[in-house]
């Protein structure tokens, strides 16, 4: 048996695709597949069928309020670096217990989130191949083309603009460059001794295969490096005891939902779809609360009228039954709604969302907002337009013609047991 070990942390936009690739390996012929993450990842690993390995015992809330602040990150530096510096640490944490666990069981191949600095260079350490999966291409370095969070730049067309586009990649890098400096931190702790390969890739995905989980038809031309793969959205959540929603089958039912981050923008997102469900009577709109807690509590308390609320919806199982949905632009809800043939509204709140939004403005799938109060009249549009539901259907079909898990599973196949799919090799002794 040939053993592959995915390395995640436990947030659902990251989990859930790991997840997804790790259940489809999971039935290949010849493979024994882990997830390795921290103990808050075991229910939905478990959920999933796939075999999971905790580190960094009683982390979790520490992880959680690092992670996924009550309080908008955005570009301010005091607290970009404090979070900065607590990831580091965390991530140091876990390298050390990674590389104890490999001690005992050595992985033939690692397929690492692209958050989890750590782990190519253990990877690297015990010399064992690693790939990366990339949810948010966006934010990968690029020789061309705009850069990444700058609040959503579209390419330069003009001299100007392919200029500007140059000078933003430059300051981006210098940021990351200077970066741990600013925030007082070694790189070195996670075996980061350099940022960049010399062909300008970043060492902190891998030099051989990087996939990226967003389909390539609404990415910009870049330049990425060459082991950058498209290979459309995983579309993946763990199975769940909570019933669908009921939907009324005299309405256009619309979700609106900022996944499972974002805490200190659920009650603004309540209160904008609750002025969007008034002044549109013939619309249902649900809104999902990402699991935040019971509906009447946590960070939204009571529910508007005109609304139905929920604690959490399953994207896999239940976005397909709605005419459209609004979200922050977050890479797991954008994939399951392209791969539902949706079109959206997206209203871009933090992160890597304005990358997110710009690019499937101009793919023809959705409109942004800027203020909730533009929100009706966005759905307005996405619902009664055609041609958002039509390049939404064809980009669906795009994506179900090529699952990614299918793509990933068959690179293993290759990678690992010599063989493409239909072949046969024998197994390797244990």
């Amino acid at each position: 048996m040939r053993r592959v070990d995915l390395v995640t942390p436990p947030m659902a936009g990251h989990l859930h695709p790991v997840l997804g690739v790790a259940a489809r390996l999971a039935v290949e012929p010849g493979l024994e597949v882990r997830v390795i993450s921290t103990a808050a990842a075991l229910p939905a690993i478990a959920a999933s069928g796939v075999t999971g390995v905790a580190l960094l015992e009683g982390a979790d809330e520490v992880i959680e309020t690092v992670v996924n602040p009550p309080y908008r990150i955005g570009s301010n530096p005091r607290l970009l670096f404090r979070q900065f510096r607590a990831a580091l640490a965390l991530q140091a944490d876990f390298r050390r217990e990674l590389l104890a666990a490999w001690s005992a069981q050595r992985p033939d191949l690692v397929i690492a989130d692209f958050t989890m600095a750590a782990v190519g260079t253990a990877a690297d350490e015990i010399g064992v191949p690693w790939w990366t999966t990339h949810p948010s291409p966006c934010a990968i370095e690029g020789r061309a083309g705009p850069p990444s969070y700058l609040g959503g730049w579209r390419p330069g067309r003009s001299r100007v603009g392919r200029a500007r586009d140059a000078v933003g990649r430059s300051w981006v890098r210098g940021f990351k460059r200077l970066a741990p400096r600013l925030a007082g931190v070694r790189l070195a702790d996670v075996g980061v001794t350099r940022q960049y390969r010399p062909d300008g890739s970043e060492t902190i995905y891998s030099a051989e295969r990087v996939f990226a989980l967003t389909p390539a038809s609404v990415e910009y031309p870049r330049a990425l490096p060459s082991a950058v793969r498209y290979v459309g959205p995983v579309l993946h959540t763990p199975p769940t005891p909570l019933a669908a929603p009921v939907l009324d089958t005299g309405r256009r039912a619309v979700l609106v939902t900022a996944g499972t981050h974002l805490p200190w923008h659920k009650s603004d997102l309540v209160a904008g779809a609750a002025r969007a469900a008034a002044a549109l009577p013939d619309v249902e709109v649900h809104v999902s609360l990402g699991g935040s807690g019971p509906v009447g509590s946590g960070p939204v308390g009571a529910v508007p009228p005109g609304l139905v609320v929920h604690d959490y919806v399953d994207y896999a199982r239940d976005l397909p039954r709605f005419a459209a949905v609004v979200h922050h632009g977050g890479a797991g809800v954008l994939g399951h709604t392209l791969a539902a043939g949706l079109p959206s509204v997206v209203w871009p709140v933090d992160y890597d969302q304005f990358d997110h939004a710009v690019r499937l403005v101009d793919a023809g799938v959705a409109v942004r907002v800027r203020r909730p109060d533009d929100l009706a009249a966005a759905l307005r549009r996405v619902l009664d337009e055609p041609s958002y539901r039509l390049r939404a259907e064809t980009l669906a079909a795009d994506i179900a013609r090529a699952p990614a898990v299918e793509t990933i599973a068959a690179e293993v196949r290759v990678r690992l047991l010599g063989r493409a799919a239909g072949g046969r090799v024998p197994e390797s002794p244990q």
